[in-house]
């Protein structure tokens, strides 16, 4: 280098020491100034250039004009060129002129003036690629404008002391360049317009990140408006930006689909290579193999080749940090011995702190660049994985649906998505770990020689320590949530019957067994408490007890080995870097483990076999038919005999064809085989024109009615209300809420079976299309409503006349009005002809005819017209098809229970079908409107401290005080032990050894030992608090929940109770303890740092405040946008897995009507505004780490600082405390945030809990002053006295002023309309609902008197809906165990269950299923009978069932209620007259007064109400 400085007037000399180094005025000598300053700039450009250029070429944004800015930025680059080439010249001009001017004046002008011409062209080729912010040019002005400085002051002081300036020119030219090169940086920083001709962003709220500058970006400025906005205002959907086109979903999920694709051929070509040549060998064996099977290719391999560039960005940015990490322990070592040498420049020490500020602020911006980068890169993942599961899902074959329920595809989208979202931040681990532990073991080497291996040897051998650890609390949250999930299954068949557990007073059984399982869990949950505590004391010891053994280790081994400061603090501070590898490899391991499950899982699913598209022909066809089938034989999947087989079958254009014949046979499956969803083994289907299906379920989207009805389609007002008419849906739109609006619920659960058959009938009459095929449409709605569908859409004269419509019907009426029947048996046409020709002929469907035939004959069409829809929910009876006897017995109970209800035939039935209807509509507004005001009072804002005292007081508030007081121990036991340390190694040295070493490492290892102690004691003691808050809280909730009066049940959802249950029992089960727990540590480090830095320079006070006010500031502005934008996540998250679940269920519906790519971009739609509240969440995190780094940044400038500036009065063990604790005081801060935010978002459930622990509770279940005699009642006598009633406060009354006097042993029927009260009255002898005035005496004693259980327990009623619980037929029966075994087999055999239960292997622990599933209806009402012939009291309650349960089980009731109830009061709700025909009175109710109160026999006579009854049942 000396070479090309020359020997001209500069001198040779390229580095001087002595004026570079060991002065006080330091300086750099003009040869390096003029070659190495002015490189460093260029050199970086050149070597970024062909990377840059690499991106530039692949970004297609469009061009920006030349703007104002860009013309300036070209004319600053040309003027620099030209300056620089001045200089150049001027050299020239030295040379001519015969004074030789050094090489170095011809390189640098040269190399610095083209490097300015790249500069410049560079920025027209950003320009012309549409690059607004260039973050390469920006690096390039600042390292210019950096290397500039040094020759600025160099000049300057050099010209002062020389007293003249050497050379005028290159002076002059050098002041110029560097203005320019400033003004060059300042204009790089500003924004160009955005491009032209770039696709035009429609996005009404863009993401400011696309348009923001190069340094906007690096410290995530661009979010701080959503930050303030979020802390002004809670953050509603609306505020949050347009995902980048880059992260939305069909960007995505495309680029995921085409690699997948790609990767498929090449499997597929690889295949077939292998495949030929082994042809080639075998010819013999491949024919017979059969074809080979696809081989899928692995889907990591897709996903990595999709998603492997950002994935490189992301690693090049880690091993930068990774790399920058390792500086500041190097810088603190040079600080140290910097201290440690009074007679050291002062100047090292201000660059040493500056250094380490720019290292750590460097640091800093490339961690959060990575972690932004990385976890952008894992919300992808999920977004490609969620896609390409769901397009799979509705091509999968229906064998397939069949092996996996549809919860287990639903769980592949939300749980094993989730899983790669969770592990891809953790993914660079695999290297950077390694990494980083050999680079930490390195540099310990280095300084204190094979002693280091002893700490490492301790931290690998706690590896496994810790790996079991994890394991063994896995397994407890394995054992924990069956628990969990046992608990939950209970709670929710407790609230879905706790009308009737309050009806039997069994309240107390099942709240025993509900905290039976409560006390399992907490034994777990205290196990686990326990393990988290040994998990904390390894964690919090390990760096201490490492450091302790290498330190112990260093001054054992060599009597010579002395302890100084910058040993020991440099080894903590890298050991402290060691640490966090080591701790995150174990955990990588377990996610990885876990990830790869649900890769096999998901690989798994999306290698499955997809449904044949061209399995049906759409193009050709014979003509003048729209579906024909030739020789056709489908199954439902390969494995399985064929269902249909040689089916040849023709239908016309624009025939009507029924399908019938009996259950099994094939009608379902032929439809489906028309839509192509069954596999085809032989033969050809054709068929030509659009489809309409109308499946036998019908399937209801949760979106309005109307829009089930569009059904993707645009509005045409005259069709749409054509196609309501048609299908009998205005009157049900008169009484929804919202008319046509109406939010239907998942499943169509407001709407009733009926109405749900009708609106998928709408949807297929408003699609317009060629063929329809229809699955038994009518069997759902009632008789007269199916009529009226048949006239008005499917017959000759409906609305779909001239189309073609193969229809599949249970209904005979019809047949004779469609073109031709086919007659299928077995899965094969066993006739097809028209109605007439098949009647002739005798057959099999002569027969089916003649046996259903009478049933139809006995009434007239008008008579039909009396059956409600109150049937619609009874479809079960449709399925089976009986014989006649029951037909006929059933039509004649049917009408007489209809008539019974009817309101006369004054009032057109369409009208009144809807009483049912209005009671659920009410019902549900009623529910929406309180939803709505619960939940937004939660929800907003901060929480109120009183919530945290609630907390406190259930962990107690002593346990509360000691979990402070010892983590405050723990801090000044961490802080005794560092300063002890630092003691030790400012001691003197004598020999060249220290002498009492032994004493000093006792001391440090009692501290450090008390130290993990304490931690461990406060983790216990938080373990303790934490399970007894947990139970407590629990236990208030189950509590008071089982004491709510039947009215809170009914106006709240079942779903939000069983919410608190779960999800917010939960988080005070597993949650909140161990977040107290960090956030205690995260605190008590920031303070414990501040203390100790404050105390070693106490200087450091004077910008605490303004660092702890910036601090603050930031913190609010994010815990206020973050826990706004979580919620909007959890609550935008949900509707993906229920649109999903929605899709899976009604895939034949979507693929039948041709909408599947419609609901591709649905689904789509739901990930992109899930994803929209993900990724400024993520933000939210980058924003905030660069902010409060930077105030830790700030602690570790300033420390450095202020021990640089009193060096005089410090020690370096000080120094190296006080700094190494600052190096770490980042993460603590960071942390510190994190925690509090969690805190604030987790702490919501106590506050929700609480809520629902103090609403108003009922009557109590035993009042003990009060009690009822022993044997009470004994007549049975019940008087109502001017008795009225209502459901709730601010309700009209139900029942009003009733008096009645029913004598002991009389059997009193009660009828009336729908309405009149018939329930009410009973739920009012139970006390469900309290009196509003008046009394109900029984035996003359008060029943407002005792308590609820007292009275409950001593009356018996067999409820209209049998609910069973899951458990045995024993505890179903007696859950108390009051009776004998022989009392339980009395009762079984007088309600005729004896012979079943008897058959069961288990008798009478025979498992009952939730809510008795697995028996049938009839059989559930016996058991009902069985718990009524148990309890045996005085009073007996019947509401009969109004579905119209089988005939048999009917006639059983009424037979051993007549033996076995012969002495009792029996009250029986009549929904049928012939069962109270013989009864001693009748009470007619109507409006809640009572009409009629006489015998039967008497209110025929009287012509009254009864008697009108009566008739229309055909009984007078």
């Amino acid at each position: 280098m000396d070479a090309l400085c020359g020997s001209g007037e500069l001198g040779s000399k390229f580095w001087d020491s002595n004026l570079s180094v060991h002065t006080d005025n330091p300086d750099f000598t003009p040869c390096f100034q003029n070659s190495v300053l002015a490189w460093v700039p260029c050199i970086y450009l050149w070597a970024a250039l062909p990377c840059y250029l690499f991106c530039l070429q692949h970004r297609h944004q469009g061009y920006i004009v030349l703007s104002r800015l860009s013309r300036l930025k070209t004319a600053l680059g040309v003027l620099l060129w030209c300056v620089s080439w001045t200089d150049l010249f001027y050299s020239f001009h030295g040379l001519v002129h015969g004074w030789a001017p050094a090489p170095i004046f011809f390189v640098t002008p040269l190399v610095v003036g083209v490097t300015m011409l790249l500069a410049t062209l560079l920025i027209q080729y950003e320009r012309l690629q549409g690059v607004r912010s260039s973050g390469v040019l920006i690096i390039f002005w600042f390292l210019c404008a950096v290397c500039g400085i040094i020759p600025f002051r160099s000049k300057i002081l050099s010209a002062l002391a020389q007293g003249k300036i050497s050379d005028p020119f290159r002076f002059t030219t050098f002041y110029i360049y560097f203005a320019l090169v400033l003004s060059a940086l300042i204009l790089s920083c500003f924004r160009e317009k955005p491009p032209f001709f770039s696709p035009k962003n429609i996005d009404p709220n863009p993401c400011p990140e696309a348009g923001a500058g190069f340094l906007s970006r690096l410290s995530f400025w661009w979010f701080t408006k959503l930050a303030i906005l979020g802390y002004r205002r809670p953050l509603e959907e609306w505020d949050l930006w347009c995902l980048n086109k880059e992260d939305r979903s069909h960007v995505v999920v495309q680029r995921l689909l085409q690699e997948r694709k790609k990767q498929q051929e090449r499997a597929a070509r690889h295949q077939a290579a292998e495949a030929s040549g082994k042809r080639l060998s075998s010819e013999g064996e491949v024919l017979l193999g059969g074809r080979p099977q696809a081989r899928e290719p692995p889907f990591l391999r897709a996903l990595m080749a999709t998603f492997g560039s950002s994935f490189l960005l992301s690693m090049c940015f880690k091993l930068i940090q990774d790399l920058l990490s390792f500086i500041n322990p190097q810088l603190l070592s040079v600080l140290i011995r910097f201290i440690s040498n009074p007679t050291a420049p002062t100047w090292w020490g201000f660059l040493v702190a500056g250094l380490m500020f720019v290292c750590s602020v460097m640091q800093t911006l490339i961690l959060h660049q990575y972690y932004h980068c990385i976890f952008v890169m894992g919300l992808r993942f999920r977004t490609g994985i969620i896609g390409v599961i769901y397009r799979k899902a509705l091509v999968i074959t229906n064998s397939v649906k069949r092996e996996s329920t549809v919860g287990e595809i639903v769980n592949l989208m939300s749980v094993d998505a989730q899983r790669f979202m969770d592990v891809v931040p953790f993914i660079n681990l695999l290297w950077s770990a390694p990494l980083q532990i050999i680079l930490a073991v390195y540099f310990l080497w280095q300084n204190l020689g094979p002693s280091v291996l002893a700490g490492v040897a301790l931290m690998v051998l706690l590896i496994p320590l810790n790996g079991a650890v994890a394991v063994k609390m896995r397994a407890f949250q394995v054992e924990q949530m069956k628990f969990k999930d046992s608990r939950i299954k209970l709670m929710s068949e407790i609230l879905g019957g706790i009308k009737v557990l309050k009806l039997y007073a069994w309240e107390p059984s099942f709240l025993k067994q509900v905290e039976d399982i409560r006390q399992d869990e907490l034994r777990l949950m205290r196990q686990a408490a326990y393990l988290h505590a040994t998990s904390t004391f390894i964690w919090i010891c390990t760096p201490f007890l490492v450091t302790l053994t290498t330190l112990g280790m260093y001054v054992s081994v060599d009597k010579n080995n002395v302890l100084d400061a910058e040993k020991a603090f440099v080894s903590v501070s890298l050991f402290n870097i060691l640490k966090i590898p080591l701790n995150m490899l174990p955990q990588l391991i377990s996610n990885l483990a876990q990830t790869s499950v649900s890769l096999k899982r998901i690989q798994h699913f999306l290698s499955q076999d997809e449904l044949d598209s061209q399995c049906v022909e759409r193009k050709t066809i014979t003509p003048g038919y729209t579906v024909t089938i030739h020789n056709g034989t489908f199954t439902w999947s390969q494995n399985l005999p064929p269902t249909l087989h040689s089916l040849d079958i023709q239908v016309p254009k624009g025939a009507l064809v029924a399908v019938v014949g009996p259950v099994g046979c094939g009608k379902s499956s032929l439809l489906s085989a028309l839509l192509g969803e069954m596999e085809k083994l032989e033969g050809k289907v054709y068929m030509k024109g659009s489809v309409a299906y109308v499946p036998q379920q019908a399937w209801i989207q949760n979106c309005t009615l109307q829009e089930n009805v569009l059904f993707g389609q645009a509005l045409d007002p005259k069709r749409y209300r054509q196609a309501l008419e048609a299908c009998a849906l205005l009157a049900d739109l008169e009484v929804l809420p919202g008319g046509g609006k109406t939010e239907i619920g998942e499943k169509g659960i407001n709407l009733s079976g009926g109405q749900r058959q009708r609106v998928s009938l709408a949807r297929a009459v408003y699609s317009d299309a060629d063929i329809f095929l229809l699955d038994d449409p009518l069997s759902a709605v009632d008789s007269h409503v199916a009529k009226h569908i048949f006239d008005q859409v499917i017959g000759p004269e409906g609305v779909l006349a001239g189309k073609t419509r193969v229809l599949v019907t249970h209904g005979i009426s019809f047949l004779p009005q469609t073109d031709f029947v086919i007659v299928l048996a077995d899965g094969q046409v066993s006739e097809i002809g028209t109605y007439a020709a098949l009647l002739q002929r005798n057959g099999s469907f002569a027969n089916f005819l003649r046996n259903y035939a009478p049933a139809l004959e006995d009434r007239e069409d008008e008579e039909v017209l009396l059956i409600e829809d109150t049937l619609s929910n009874h479809t079960d009876l449709t399925d089976n098809e009986p014989v006649t006897y029951e037909v006929q017995k059933q039509f004649m109970r049917q009408l007489s229970a209809m008539s019974l209800e009817g309101e006369g035939q004054g009032r057109p039935v369409s009208r009144r079908r809807l009483g049912a209807a209005e009671k659920v509509v009410q019902a549900t507004e009623a529910k929406a409107s309180q939803v709505l005001t619960q939940e937004e009072k939660v929800e907003m804002g901060t929480v109120k401290l009183s919530v945290f005292w609630d907390y406190a007081r259930a962990v107690g508030l002593c346990a509360t005080l000691v979990i402070c007081l010892l983590h405050g121990g723990q801090s000044a036991a961490a802080i005794g032990a560092n300063v002890w340390l630092s003691a030790w190694t400012s001691e003197a040295v004598v020999n060249g050894q220290q002498n009492n070493t032994s004493q000093r490492l006792g001391v440090y290892a009692a501290l450090g030992i008390l130290q993990g102690l304490l931690v461990m004691l406060s983790a216990v003691t938080m373990a303790v608090g934490g399970v007894q808050a947990a139970r407590l809280l629990h236990q208030a909730l189950l509590h008071n929940k089982m004491r709510s009066p039947q009215s809170f049940f009914d106006t709240t959802p079942s779903g939000r109770i069983l919410n608190r249950f779960s999800k917010d029992i939960c988080i005070i089960d597993e949650v909140l303890a161990p977040t107290i727990l960090m956030l205690l540590n995260s605190f008590y480090n920031s303070i414990s740092t501040l203390v100790v830095i404050v105390a070693s320079t106490p200087l450091f006070a004077v910008v605490i405040l303004p660092l702890a006010v910036l601090y603050l500031f930031v913190q609010r502005l994010y815990v206020a946008t973050s826990r706004q934008l979580k919620r909007l996540e959890s609550v935008s998250r949900s509707p993906i897995y229920s649109h999903f679940l929605e899709t899976v269920t009604g895939s034949s519906v979507i693929r039948a009507y041709g909408r599947s790519q419609d609901f591709e971009a649905i689904s789509d739609a739901k990930v992109d505004t899930n994803q929209r509240s993900c990724y400024p969440y993520i933000a939210s995190n980058r924003w905030l780490g660069v902010r409060v780094e930077f105030v830790g940044n700030c602690v570790v400038l300033f420390t450095a600082l202020f021990a640089v500036i009193g060096r005089s009065s410090l020690s370096p063990g000080l120094v190296g405390l006080s700094v190494s604790y600052a190096l770490q005081v980042t993460l603590a801060l960071n942390w510190m945030i994190r925690t509090i935010s969690d805190l604030e978002s987790n702490i919501v459930a106590v506050e929700r809990v609480k809520e629902y622990s103090k609403t108003e509770t009922e009557a109590p279940w035993v009042v003990e002053g009060s009690r009822p005699p022993a044997g009470w009642p004994l007549q049975g006598e019940v008087e109502f006295r001017n008795y009225s009633v209502r459901y709730r406060p601010g309700l009209e009354l139900v029942l009003k002023d009733l008096s009645l006097q029913v004598r002991g042993g009389e059997k009193v029927g009660i009828v009336g309309r729908t309405g009149a009260g018939k329930s009410s009255m009973t739920l009012c002898l139970f006390r469900i609902l309290e009196a509003a005035e008046g009394d109900i005496l029984i035996d003359g004693l008060n029943v407002a008197d005792i308590g609820l259980h007292d009275l409950r327990s001593q009356l018996t009623i067999i409820p209209q809906d049998p609910i069973l619980f899951s458990g045995t037929l024993r505890m179903n029966l007696d859950p108390f165990g009051n009776y004998s075994e022989e009392d339980m087999w009395r009762a079984l055999e007088q309600s005729h269950l004896h012979t079943f239960v008897s058959s069961q292997p288990a008798g009478l622990d025979f498992q009952c299923s939730e809510g008795g599933e697995n028996l049938s209806v009839g059989q559930r009402q016996l058991v009902c009978l069985a718990r009524a012939l148990l309890r045996k009291s005085r009073i007996l309650v019947l509401d009969e069932a109004t579905a119209a349960i089988d005939l048999e089980t009917d006639d059983l009731i009424q037979a051993t209620i007549h033996t076995q109830f012969e002495a009792c009061t029996v009250l029986t709700i009549a929904h049928r007259l012939n069962t109270i025909m013989d009864y001693t009175r009748v009470l007619v109710l109507d409006k809640g007064t009572i009409a009629e109160f006489d015998s039967p026999t008497n209110l025929i006579a009287a012509r009254g109400i009864f008697y009108g009854m009566a008739r229309d049942a055909g009984l007078a």
